[in-house]
């Protein structure tokens, strides 16, 4: 009884902290608080630092890891509480492979692994870059990622669709400008491929330089292009925007939709209901 009890509230405080208010709050600052420091700890970490200053880097990711890993785990042992229609152990499972469960334990492998096996220094470096994965932890703590997943999700068949139309434009003009191109530059334009860079480039208004037309006939097809891309970019960017106000329009509307369904004195305003 008591150890459900105790588990009852270590899930209200880490899933519900409208329940434990005070609790998840300081719950949820530390835990932002320190996905930032670890964020900040992996930019300063490519620049050339003295062994003292990594000695002391090397505590903070010994901290976060253990904290991450303590995170993980009351997670887990909370997973029947977050899905009361399964069983324990089927709870458990179906957490492990969330999105964010499966963020929570790459974001820490790489410092239990050399424990378990010995890696060569490169491949040590690469998991060490599974540390990035820690920022998308900030997704349970702010609304900004759970709003940005909710309108891909809705949106995902109109993206998908003006992109699918993006990239059969890209193929189209890249084998017309090789056309165009081939005999004046074959070193630059040698295939469809080295055409698909200059549209990739040219359609997101990048513009690196390495790759240009310089026929006439390649110049005015760039050009053309080159318009043509302003307005193709500016669809998924348009689709996303009508996403994002549909969604903070629905957001703003169940408030008032809860306050609707009561009764107000039309005078004073109170609640006629309590």
């Amino acid at each position: 009884m008591k150890n459900e009890k105790l588990k009852s509230k270590v899930f209200r405080i880490i899933e519900s902290p409208g329940d434990e208010k005070l609790s998840g709050s300081i719950f949820d600052l530390s835990i932002i608080i320190l996905i930032i420091i670890n964020l900040i700890l992996v930019i300063i970490d490519t620049f050339k630092i003295p062994g003292s200053v990594r000695v002391a880097f090397a505590a903070v990711e010994t901290v976060s890891v253990i904290v991450f890993t303590a995170e993980y785990m009351l997670r887990f042992w909370t997973a029947d509480m977050l899905y009361p229609e399964l069983g324990r152990g089927k709870a458990r499972i179906r957490y492990i492979f969330t999105f964010l469960a499966i963020v929570d334990l790459v974001a820490v492998l790489p410092f239990y692994i050399p424990f378990v096996i010995s890696l060569d220094l490169r491949v040590l470096q690469t998991l060490r870059i599974a540390r990035l994965l820690r920022l998308f932890k900030v997704n349970r703590y702010t609304r900004m990622f759970t709003a940005m997943g909710e309108v891909l999700k809705k949106r995902i068949g109109q993206l998908l669709s003006s992109m699918l139309m993006i990239f059969l434009l890209m193929i189209i003009t890249s084998v017309l400008m090789y056309n165009f191109e081939h005999d004046a530059q074959p070193e630059k334009f040698d295939n469809a491929f080295s055409s698909f860079w200059w549209a990739m480039a040219t359609l997101t208004t990048v513009g690196y330089g390495d790759i240009y037309p310089i026929t006439f006939l390649g110049k005015i097809f760039n050009g053309v292009f080159a318009f043509l891309g302003i307005g193709l970019i500016a669809i998924p960017t348009g689709i996303i925007s009508a996403g994002f106000v549909d969604y903070f329009k629905k957001e703003g509307a169940e408030p008032e939709k809860e306050r609707n369904d009561k009764c107000f004195c039309p005078y004073c305003g109170k609640n006629l209901d309590d």
